[in-house]
């Protein structure tokens, strides 16, 4: 929809193809901004009169249709790549395997909060493109997923952050994490020597793919030994970390990461410490919600892979009662077993199939293992489990598209089974 809307302001020809349905708000919007469209099919005999197409990401190359596309030689770019044609402002564009959604959320609050004209966008929030037809911000903050930089050209952005590359989406890579890291890479890929790449220097597929990239840009390595028992030091400057959602190793690195690029734009040190304090994370990302009876719950929902989860089950001081599973996409729980071992009283499945999980942690827990079908059994199942001072954690690790529409609607259903307790 952006860059459908982006393109017709920029006086282009626009048709928009959709093989599933468009939600009536959609139709509704293209229709008043007169751009025809279909849904339920694709009219080849339009798309090839195309002299560009721009595809979603979540769209993977190999399906016929692109692959006929490419043979008529009509090139295919993403949003990402066209919005950036048109962008005024500098770019500050932000990827990873984990935490994205809370570093873009948080750099965005500290530059707001220090009175940038600045805009939020790519994976969270509006599409860049669509930003771009209401303003042209000085700076535009992006979250940008692997699938979005699978089709960049000439995108770079002026500041570029690499947080981390653990194993994830290997279904869309054809299971090789070479080009899973190769994607992520492309945000490196057209930087110059005038423009800033911060990178994870503890992560082994960053560093050792580093040692093979050729690029210009100015590279600075973010490491965890400048965190240091809820502060991080930057330069000569310390900043305090108490905000209950930034709780974690992980969302300090991931803070490390956005004090250092608001230092960098000039940002005044009190200011900083005053956007951390008040930063409020998005919802399914370590969500706190009311304690029931000393038990208190925690909606994790967005960790969608084994790493996320991880962060999560590392976070927790308390005892924890894990809700788990979903979707497995192909996941390896080995990395886990420590923290389960340590932490987690049982485990709670929700999921259709929950057999990898109960290979990897049945006999690890001793036969505390539950499986269930739904947000509220599972809360039931966890409560029965808990003691008062025990945290549930809904922390999947997994996809949740086999009983959910997607992990807000996952998340969603679990927060309205705790308040209804």
């Amino acid at each position: 929809m952006g860059a459908a809307l982006l393109a017709q302001q920029e006086g282009f020809q626009v048709f928009l193809s959709d093989r599933g349905v468009i939600a009536p708000s959609y139709k509704k919007e293209l229709e008043e901004n007169g751009i025809p469209y279909e849904e339920g099919q694709h009219t080849e005999a339009l798309i090839w009169t195309a002299k560009e197409v721009i595809k979603s990401p979540g769209i993977p190359d190999s399906i016929p249709l692109l692959q006929a596309i490419r043979k008529r030689g009509i090139p295919i770019i993403g949003e990402i790549e066209f919005a950036s044609r048109y962008v005024k402002g500098k770019v500050i564009g932000i990827t990873g395997s984990n935490g994205k959604t809370t570093t873009t959320r948080l750099l965005h609050h500290i530059l707001s909060t220090i009175g940038l004209a600045v805009d939020m966008g790519g994976n969270v929030g509006e599409s860049f493109a669509r930003n771009l037809t209401i303003r042209q911000a000085d700076w535009h903050v992006l979250e940008l997923s692997s699938f979005q930089l699978d089709n960049i050209q000439e995108f770079r952005p002026d500041i570029g952050l690499l947080l981390n590359i653990s194993p994830d989406h290997l279904d869309r890579y054809d299971s090789k994490m070479e080009n899973y890291v190769a994607a992520k890479f492309n945000l490196l890929k057209n930087m110059s020597e005038d423009q800033l790449f911060l990178y994870n220097s503890e992560n082994d597929w960053i560093t050792q793919t580093l040692k093979t990239e050729i690029t210009k840009a100015q590279l600075r390595a973010i490491n965890s030994k400048y965190i240091v028992e809820g502060h991080l030091n930057v330069g000569d400057l310390n900043f305090e970390i108490k905000n209950p959602a930034l709780r974690g190793k992980h969302n300090a690195m991931n803070a490390l990461f956005a004090v250092t690029v608001a230092l960098e734009l000039g940002a005044d040190q009190n200011r900083i410490q005053s956007a951390l304090g008040s930063f409020e994370n998005e919802a399914h990302r370590m969500e706190l919600l009311e304690a029931v009876n000393g038990i208190s719950f925690i909606n994790d929902s967005k960790a969608t892979n084994v790493d996320a989860t991880f962060y999560a089950l590392e976070a927790m001081d308390q005892p924890i009662i894990w809700v788990a599973g979903g979707q497995d996409k192909g996941n390896d729980y080995e990395v886990l077993a420590p923290l389960v071992k340590s932490k987690v009283k049982a485990l709670v499945c929700l999921g259709v199939e929950n057999s990898a999980l109960r290979i990897a942690f049945f006999d690890l827990l001793k036969g505390a293992f539950l499986e269930t079908q739904s947000a509220s059994e599972a809360v039931k199942n966890a409560m029965e489990l808990a003691s008062p001072g025990d945290v549930i954690l809904f922390s999947p690790a997994c996809a949740s598209f086999d009983l959910f529409k997607n992990y807000k609607d996952r998340g969603d259903q679990f927060r309205a089974a705790v308040q209804k307790l």
